[in-house]
């Protein structure tokens, strides 16, 4: 299937593993170039030569500077000379149950979780009419998940926030759309929880084991392309497969 993303660039964050790099390859793949980035320099120098140095530019930043998400569009308008999306994957936040974590993890944590995709969207949509950002947030949005105190909170805040801008860009043309990942196989699945949290032989979904990232890829991208021009993220969500959510949802207004 011809997605339309041939020449297209993307920004996508959180992309050196994970969800996050498996996202970057299924745009390389339809024939997009990306900028990807994440905080370790070893790890997106990797995902860069994986990807193809044609095809892919890396930064290592952190999410949580301020300056950021201004670096990854100038980054993307000087090395291709147009920018058409974001793909906002982000690491999970620290385990731990909501009442024993401490004030300044919260801090931390909203800045990198919340407030660091939330610049990136904002900077991307800001830089020209018809843009598209799908914010990969997680099954957290529908129902809590044990010993994710952070996550069950921050993420359906910025699923609000992506609704909201939704409504607030649709008139000129931008679109946001989120996918609600569940448990996927990937270094994040493998971490081992504090007490009370889920630990990985866990309930894995009607099939037993835990979905491919590499398989659930096509979830962010149909979104991105203009022939999606009335997707957005006030009349649809996509929930992706993984652990109990066995399933891709559409959901319309």
């Amino acid at each position: 299937m011809d997605l339309g993303l041939t020449g297209r660039v993307f920004i996508v964050t959180g992309a050196s593993a994970g969800l996050g790099f498996a996202s970057a390859q299924a745009l390389v793949d339809d024939g997009a170039k990306v900028v990807i980035c994440s905080r370790t320099p070893a790890r997106i120098e990797a995902a860069v030569a994986a990807l193809g140095a044609g095809n892919a530019r890396g930064l290592a930043l952190d999410l949580a500077d301020p300056d950021a998400a201004d670096r990854l569009v100038a980054e993307a308008t000087a090395a291709y000379e147009r920018l058409d999306g974001a793909i906002l994957s982000v690491g999970g936040p620290p385990g731990g149950q909501a009442k024993d974590i401490d004030d300044q993890q919260w801090r931390v944590s909203f800045e990198t979780v919340f407030l660091g995709p939330l610049r990136v969207a904002r900077a991307v949509l800001d830089s020209g009419e018809g843009k598209a950002v799908t914010f990969v947030l997680s099954s957290s949005v529908k129902s809590p998940v044990a010993g994710l105190g952070i996550s069950n909170a921050l993420r359906p805040g910025l699923a609000g926030a992506a609704k909201s801008m939704a409504e607030e860009y649709g008139p000129t043309g931008g679109r946001v759309t989120m996918v609600l990942p569940g448990r996927l196989d990937t270094d994040r699945i493998k971490e081992p929880r504090l007490p009370g949290g889920l630990l990985p032989h866990g309930y894995r979904g009607p099939r037993r084991r835990w979905s491919d990232p590499q398989l659930v890829t096509p979830g962010p991208a149909p979104p991105l392309p203009a022939r999606f021009d009335d997707s957005t993220g006030s009349h649809q969500d996509w929930l992706m497969p993984g652990g109990p959510w066995n399933c891709v949802r559409y959901r319309w207004a």
